[in-house]
């Protein structure tokens, strides 16, 4: 069992930045990837990064590219991520989960949420136009 818990979210300017943790505890955080999605108001979750064990290779969606990076501390059990230029279209619940198949991790099923093993609750990010 892992426990996930977001912080960081809140409102913000277009143009300004955020970053989001997702500090874990529980099982050894190294054991897993890490993802964040994102869920916005009438619309169906979708990936936004995700991070391997060893934090060597990351996946970005396309609309997030250059703009947001996603890191590890394995040492703090704690995955980031540094959201810049935001956008009101980024608007939505965060949520970091993580990945414990290391044999089923793919470009695909990084990005596929029923891959993962846990969730945490989200975190609230609203960006104003």
């Amino acid at each position: 069992q892992v426990q996930l818990v977001e912080s960081g979210g809140g409102l913000v300017q277009a143009g300004g930045s955020l970053r989001l943790s997702c500090a874990a505890s529980g099982r050894t955080f190294s054991s897993y990837a890490m993802g964040w999605f994102r869920q916005a108001p009438g619309k169906e979750r979708e990936f936004v990064a995700a991070i391997n064990w060893g934090g060597t290779s990351t996946y970005y969606r396309d609309s997030v590219k250059g703009r947001f990076t996603i890191s590890r501390d394995n040492a703090k059990n704690t995955v980031y991520l540094q959201m810049n230029s935001l956008k009101p279209e980024d608007t939505a619940v965060y949520s970091c989960a993580c990945f414990s198949n290391k044999r089923a991790w793919t470009v695909v099923t990084a990005r596929t949420p029923p891959m993962y093993d846990y969730w945490g609750q989200g975190t609230q990010v609203t960006v104003s136009s």
